[in-house]
This record gives C-alpha cells, structure tokens and sequence, in this order.
C-alpha cells in the first residue's frame, strides 16, 4: 500500500472518493450531451439562474427552453430535488468493480469481468463500447474480440468510467491499478479507450499519496505509452496551464487541436478532466463545478474529477451542500446493490485495500 497509512486517513479519502464520484456525477448528468451543451451553453444557463461561479449542484432551469434540452432525470439532479443519488452507469460500474475484486480479488481475468456483467448488469444499462462488448459476449465471443467485434467505440470513454475502484483499491500504488484497469478495460476497449482506464486508475490511486494534483497527473502518465495521443493531450493541458494560460482559453486551444473525434471520445473528455484538476487547484467545489462547465461528457467527467478531488480532500473536508443531499445512499441498476449506504461501499473498498484484495479477500457480507 506504498507510504501511505494503514489508518482512520485512508478510510476517508476513500469515503471521499466514493462520495465526490457521486456528487461529480450528479452535478454533471442534468447536461449530459455534449454535442448540445456545450461550454457556452453550459455558462449561459448558470448566468440566466444567477449561478455564476458555480458553487451547489445546479440551478433549476431559469427558461424553459433550456428544461427541454436537459436530461430526463434533470429534476432528480438539480438543487434542492437531489435525495439520495440517481441510477448511472458511471456509478454501477463503480460498483460492479467493486464486485469483482470482492468476488476474485485482484487476480482477476477479463473473462470474470465479462461473466459479472452478464450476470448482474441489465443490457439495457449498458451504452457504446459496453453495449457492443456485451452483445458481442452474449454471442459467445470471447475477450479480445468482444471489444474489436461490430464495435466503432473502441476509444470512447467507457473504459475510463470503471477505473475508479482499481485506483480506490489500491492506494499509493498507479502501477498496480493501471494494471488491474487494463485487465477490466480490454473487455471492452483498444488504444487511447484502455489507455484512459489505465490513466485513471493510475491518477486516482496516486491522489492517495501525492502532495498536489500536477504531481499526480505525472505519476498517470507514466503509466501510459507517452505517444499516445492520450498522453500528448494531457501534457498539452499540464503545458498551457503552466504558462498561466486561463481555463477557458486552455479549452479553447484544446478543443481545437482534438476537433472531430467527438464528445464521448476518451481524448478530449481526459483533457475537460485535466483542465479542471488543474485549474480547481486542490479545492473540491472548484475542481468539479469547472469541470462539468468544461462540457462534453459532464457527467463521466464530473464524476472523475470528484474522485480524485474527494481522494485528496477525504470525505471530511467535503462541503455538506455536495454530500448531505445524497443521504448515504445510491441507486443501482448492479443487481443486489440498489439502495446500498455509500458509506457501506467505501468501507468494503478500504477492506479490500488493507487486504490487498487478494483472493481470500472475497464477499464480505
């Protein structure tokens, strides 16, 4: 568990990344179509409500207009409405890791990720690559083909989404968790979509350890080949920032220079995340309000990025205003798993951490 201590600090960043994954999530899935809202749009809406700088989950819509383009579950998600977290597959899959590791510990194959899902995730929770990959399972196929088979999101997002519980699993340790993140991701995934869960996985588990979040997002990338497109974006993040270059016209010069691969796409989802790490400079609210402003995919990358800031805060240091409304308590499409405490969640993690998650360190009650 690298230099970290095996103590009361450990359970509450874990706490605190299952909790700011969770309020990331929620604070980001009103907007979640990034080819609509975008960064602009995103703004004008926060501005319209008197919601600039953003500081809470968001404001229910001033206009009406914007209430027809936000998602279906918006009025879950909003201020004031949000009691206890809505269903997403950004935290089923958090779950579902958890799962696994309880199930076959950090042995696992990618066939067991497969079997897990066919066993206790609906299809119809399943989007893009995750989509593909379990139709292509159902059908018998087998891993590495279920992620190359009749499957054009092989670089998206999704694979990213479920690294969390690898980086939670294994504090201090990126190598390790980039390695467990890469078993669970090529179910599903090739190129930059695995490179995402690895960096992920990486940057969460060093948050544990690391004193600042540039040093983080450092020990990430070494995990990852560093031509890949993935891992050029980043530094090209990390680069802009350091020139005391503003938010938005970082994102502006990134958005550019990744324009056409779309806003599910691994690429410029992980420089949205690394923007708002960077910028959010250690504060929680920062980090997760500038990340979803970032657009794209708001959700997934709400949800990362409050991983991450939760990691390095702990559950503690967390605004209530972000942790109260959630009431302890998720919903889940995992089967067996909907309604859990969250608190429950980060205590069978921090067991798995303690334990090395080992096969023996399997189904706890």
């Amino acid at each position: 568990m690298s230099d970290l201590d095996d103590g009361p600090d450990l359970a509450d960043r874990v706490h605190g990344g299952w909790l700011g994954r969770i309020a990331g999530n929620m604070l980001g899935k009103p907007v979640e179509q990034g080819e609509v809202w975008t960064r602009e749009r995103i703004d004008r809406y926060l501005r319209r409500a008197d919601a600039l700088p953003l500081t809470d989950y968001l404001p229910e819509p001033a206009d009406p207009a914007d209430a027809a383009l936000l998602r279906p579950e918006w009025r879950r998600c909003v201020r004031g409405r949000v009691h206890g977290s809505c269903r997403d597959d950004d935290v089923d899959y958090a779950i579902l890791g958890l799962h696994l590791l309880e199930t076959h510990g950090f042995g696992f194959s990618t066939e067991q990720v497969g079997d897990l899902w066919l066993l206790g995730l609906p299809y119809l929770q399943t989007f893009t690559a995750e989509r593909a990959a379990y139709r292509n399972l159902a059908n018998g196929l087998k891993p590495p083909l279920t992620a190359t088979y009749d499957n054009p999101y092989q670089e998206w997002i999704g694979a990213l989404i479920r690294a969390d519980v690898h980086g939670w699993a294994c504090p201090g340790d990126p190598r390790r968790a980039a390695s467990l993140a890469r078993r669970d991701a090529v179910l599903s995934h090739t190129g930059n979509g695995v490179y995402g869960a690895m960096w992920a996985a990486a940057l969460i588990s060093a948050a544990f350890t690391a004193p600042d979040v540039r040093d983080a997002l450092e020990s990430a990338l070494a995990v990852i080949p560093a031509s890949s497109r993935l891992a050029r974006t980043v530094r090209r993040v990390m680069s802009l920032h350091g020139t005391r270059l503003s938010w938005e016209e970082t994102l502006d010069t990134v958005s550019e220079e990744t324009s056409g691969l779309g806003w599910i796409h691994t690429v410029p989802n992980a420089a949205v995340l690394t923007a708002g790490l960077l910028y959010g400079d250690g504060d929680f609210t920062r980090t997760i309000a500038l990340t979803v402003r970032g657009g794209l995919d708001t959700d997934s990358n709400g949800a990362t990025a409050g991983s991450v800031a939760g990691v390095m805060t702990g559950a503690a240091a967390i605004p209530a205003r972000w942790t109260e409304p959630l009431q302890d308590t998720v919903s889940s499409a995992v089967f067996g798993f909907d309604g859990v405490r969250i608190s429950a969640l980060a205590e069978r993690t921090v067991r798995l951490a303690r334990a090395g998650a080992g096969p023996g360190a399997a189904n706890p009650s």
